[in-house]
């Protein structure tokens, strides 16, 4: 079985919570690799690129929300690489509505938002982080967020055990 790669976002809240450093913790702790990081700050135009769909799904008030939050500072961008990686990071990262979310999960241990709150207050819901949903969706958004030079190849002391 090849490795998949993931992306993964750590949003503006969890930048400016300094969540960074036990976010990542956590995927390495499972033995994901981490093959491009970096952090950056998105535009609009950038925001609609990734997030070119969820006006069709979710409208444009939810898109125009969302934008917004996504340019409220500086995201860490992350490339990951592992067995299965698109759904063991989707199941450390725990579901999209933090108050539903399970302990020991991501949002679950770090975060409290629920929809309704987002939606009384008109913003976007702060979940910390953005994991690809999809295989497909995955190789899609790892290449919108890194050009080739930015992702690395290199052997860790997990693919001892796995490869």
């Amino acid at each position: 079985m090849n490795p998949e790669r993931t992306l993964v976002l750590i949003k503006p809240d969890g930048v400016k919570r300094g969540l960074i450093g036990r976010i990542l913790s956590r995927f390495e702790d499972a033995g994901l690799k981490i093959v491009g990081t970096k952090m950056v700050q998105i535009d609009e135009d950038f925001g609609q690129k990734h997030y070119h769909d969820i006006a069709e799904r979710r409208g444009e008030q939810v898109l125009h929300s969302l934008l917004k939050f996504m340019t409220s500072g500086p995201v860490v961008a992350m490339c990951l690489e592992g067995i299965n990686a698109v759904e063991n990071v989707r199941k450390m990262v725990g579901g999209t509505e933090p108050k539903g979310a399970l302990p020991g999960t991501i949002r679950g241990d770090f975060a409290h938002m629920s929809f309704g709150h987002a939606d009384t207050q008109k913003k976007a819901i702060e979940n910390l982080i953005h994991a690809s949903g999809t295989v497909t969706e995955a190789e899609q958004e790892v290449f919108l967020w890194f050009n080739m030079e930015e992702l690395h190849s290199y052997k860790t002391v997990h693919e001892v055990h796995v490869f």
